[in-house]
């Protein structure tokens, strides 16, 4: 079991990964025209999709890696140029609705957007499944499964809270205030990138170590 410092630095590397308030823009464009019932129902079925998702990579992600015979560290360099190309995105200048992806083009009328777009890809992407299965592979003990179990419910809770504060938010924050967050989030991952991808190449590349 890691220190807890590490799990702590973990919950707040995956929400950056997640960037929930970088989705709030595009929730409340897709249902602008929604009841606030219809709302919540949306918001728990995100929470419900996203906390799944990163509980299957917490468990089978492993699994899934040696049925492809991919490496650990392989994966983590993988991981760790996705997490930085997803960094390099969140800091640029562009509309942070353009890089999630116009609302229109993901809009399903014959079905829910909770799942597809918002809990997956948007929220729950391969960035946070990738953060996911590397932590995972740090240790090997039934007790760090439950605390990555535990920071992910509280990842869901944090995303939850966030999600019911949307009507205030849209009153109060401006799309420039969600910017700038979006962007410190983004130099944060990029660290986090750097330390996936540092380590990784350390595995293949024991030499690297010394």
């Amino acid at each position: 079991m890691l220190e807890f410092t590490e799990y702590t630095r973990f919950l707040i590397g995956l929400l950056a990964i997640v960037d929930p308030i970088g989705v709030i823009p595009i929730f409340l464009a897709m249902t602008v025209n929604y009841a606030l019932e219809e709302r919540r129902k949306i918001i728990q079925m995100i929470i419900i999709a996203v906390v799944s998702i990163l509980f299957v990579a917490l468990l089978f992600g492993e699994i899934l890696l040696e049925f492809f015979g991919i490496s650990i560290n392989s994966f983590r360099v993988g991981g760790g140029i996705l997490l930085l190309l997803m960094a390099i995105n969140m800091m640029q200048s562009k509309d942070d609705a353009a890089r999630k992806g116009k609302p229109s083009e993901f809009k399903d009328h014959n079905g829910s957007i909770a799942v597809v777009p918002l809990a997956m890809p948007l929220l729950a992407g391969p960035g946070a499944i990738s953060a996911v299965i590397i932590e995972a592979h740090r240790h090997d003990t039934v007790m760090h499964y439950a605390f990555l179990g535990f920071i992910i419910l509280i990842l869901g809770m944090i995303i939850w809270a966030l999600f019911q504060l949307t009507p205030w938010l849209s009153r109060h924050l401006s799309m420039m205030g969600i910017s700038i967050i979006t962007r410190i989030m983004g130099l944060l991952l990029a660290a986090i990138s750097i330390e996936f991808i540092a380590n990784g190449l350390k595995g293949l590349f024991p030499s690297l170590a010394s």
